[in-house]
């Protein structure tokens, strides 16, 4: 998701279980029982602001106990270290997107791309069908680039400032948005994840896809309907309401359809599997030659001067990609949308990104990645079991590695002969790790996924997870067709 499909491959050819022979069990659960002690307790005292930096340093106690099980058990200084590199090396890629993002967003807000996006969809949308539509619309959008996070930084961004406008909850609007990102990413050919599964599972790309969709169209599906049912639930009269809004974003901005040239630029290079990293760079130098096109008055105030030339112009646009940029508007209501933190705000989810690493590569040094794993793997004997056990190791895996990768690499490469040995197809395994693994990763605060999409959006992950309906319900799917037996394809007919 986070990066393009050569990131994976790297990944499936490298990526090492690590095991330790002398490791136990409850030495293993250690770390990830005082982690949960830790951060619930840490919540309970900051709250909101647990993400400004005290959760980051209890990812790193986390590690400092996993280092003290690691010793105890033999394992050098130095073996962690390696593998917390090896980790936070995997990362780079998302490093580099998110700070381009940042970027991106800072160049779009003082062209009038968000502006007009938010202009447009405030007269189109309103608050009965907005929510559904959010989800259509990204479950479009991903389904073509292949990639949730691009969805997020691109139409995801506007359509948390139309719901802000509406009087929608961001956190419903978060919801819908990732639910349909993760619907378009897990279902897109081009998306690495859905390459990354079947390749670990040992089935082919189409036939994955195919067999996903059992379990995925009716999850979506579901997840629809809810969305259709919250709309009713909002104040139908908030499209009235609006108007002085639009009124506003006019008198701001210059308005014009011309603007969306920019993002769907961005779009196409994504389908035609441009790297991320590049189309969202030319997406950001694009947005900043339409800054000067037509919004100079913009740029000229960002940069503190009532005329225009090339120093000051340099100036403005750098501002607007580097630092908290706001534009000028009385409008109360647009002062948020009007206001982009480029590069710098994120930071603050680069640093837990940093910090869960050390956690998760500190974790896999001791070997206890391995031993919880092997523990689940043979703690169920039927074939729910051992669903049940798959599910519960990637979800395990997104919290305690906090990458999503881990999540779909280690219990492929350990649940496989398991599921041979059952006279199950491998087409069970990826989609398992699929409907586990790639979704819940947004679920949790720590995680790469959820550190990523609450940066972009702005948005806490407490506050969209129960809205993120896709994400949440696409494991308990899975476990409820596997007790069933429905759609449980055999390797040989019995």
């Amino acid at each position: 998701m986070q990066d393009d499909k050569n990131l994976s491959e790297i990944q499936i050819e490298d990526q090492k279980i690590i095991q330790n022979k002398e490791l136990n069990i409850w030495e293993a659960l250690i770390p990830v029982i005082a982690l949960i002690v830790m951060l619930a307790y840490n919540v309970y005292i900051f709250g909101d602001d647990a993400l400004s930096g005290s959760n980051q340093f209890v990812l790193i106690l986390g590690g400092a106990v996993a280092a003290i099980v690691g010793f105890k058990n033999k394992v050098s200084y130095k073996v962690m270290i390696e593998e917390v590199a090896e980790n936070i090396k995997s990362t780079a890629g998302a490093i580099l997107i998110l700070l381009m993002v940042g970027a991106l967003a800072g160049t779009w807000l003082i062209s009038g791309i968000i502006p007009s996006m938010i202009y447009y969809g405030l007269q189109i949308l309103n608050p009965t069908i907005f929510l559904a539509a959010c989800l259509i619309i990204c479950a479009v959008i991903s389904i073509a680039t292949g990639s949730s996070w691009t969805t997020a930084a691109t139409v995801g961004i506007a359509l948390i400032g139309i719901g802000e406008a509406l009087g929608i909850s961001l956190g419903m609007t978060a919801g819908a948005v990732l639910s349909g990102a993760y619907f378009g990413d897990k279902m897109s050919p081009m998306s690495d994840t859905t390459n990354l599964a079947p390749a670990m599972a040992g089935t082919d790309l189409f036939t994955h896809i195919r067999y996903m969709a059992y379990t995925t169209v009716p999850t979506i599906i579901v997840t629809l309907i809810v969305f259709i049912i919250l709309g009713f639930t909002q104040n139908a009269t908030g499209n009235a309401d609006t108007q002085q809004m639009i009124t506003d974003i006019n008198k701001a901005f210059n308005i014009s359809p011309l603007l969306f040239l920019v993002p769907i630029i961005v779009v196409i290079l994504i389908m035609k599997k441009t790297p991320p990293l590049i189309a969202l760079l030319a997406g950001t130098i694009l947005g900043g030659i339409f800054a000067l096109i037509f919004q100079p008055q913009v740029v000229a105030q960002i940069a503190g001067v009532d005329k225009l030339d090339f120093n000051s112009a340099y100036k403005g646009i750098m501002t607007a990609i580097t630092v908290k940029t706001s534009v000028a508007t009385e409008n109360e209501v647009l002062k948020d949308l009007f206001t982009a933190g480029g590069m710098a705000k994120m930071l603050g989810t680069i640093w837990l990104i940093l910090c869960a690493m050390i956690f998760g590569g500190v974790m896999d040094a001791i070997g206890a990645l391995a031993k919880i794993s092997s523990f689940l793997l043979n703690l169920f004997d039927s074939v729910f079991g051992l669903f049940a056990s798959t599910v519960a190791t990637c979800i395990g895996l997104n919290f305690t590695a906090s990458d999503q990768y881990l999540a779909l690499v280690v219990p492929g490469k350990m649940y496989a002969k398991a599921y041979k040995d059952k006279g199950l197809a491998p087409e069970n395994l990826s989609r398992t790790l699929e409907d586990s693994g790639t979704v819940t990763s947004v679920l949790i605060p720590w995680n790469t996924c959820g550190a990523y999409h609450s940066g972009v959006l702005g948005v806490p992950v407490v506050d969209y997870a129960f809205y993120a309906i896709f994400n949440w319900l696409s494991p308990f799917m899975t476990l409820l067709f596997a007790a069933f037996r429905i759609k449980i394809k055999q390797l040989t007919t019995k």
